[in-house]
């Protein structure tokens, strides 16, 4: 498959600068290894806080 990198990029909500950024599968594939949540599936007030955890998305999905 190859890779959407400048699509993604026009699309991408997190404000949170790293290599991956518009490489959305190694992004996700990081995160999920850390245990949390890529920033874009946050709304904008919780992407901001850079906590990535499940415990901060669960709290945010609840609003």
């Amino acid at each position: 498959m190859e890779c959407k990198k400048e699509g993604n990029l026009k699309n991408c909500t997190c404000t949170y600068t790293c290599s991956k950024r518009g490489i959305c599968c190694d992004c996700v594939m990081s995160h999920r290894k850390r245990g949390e949540i890529p920033g874009c599936f946050f709304p904008p007030d919780g992407e901001k806080t850079y906590d990535r955890s499940i415990e901060n998305f669960i709290k945010y999905a609840k609003k």
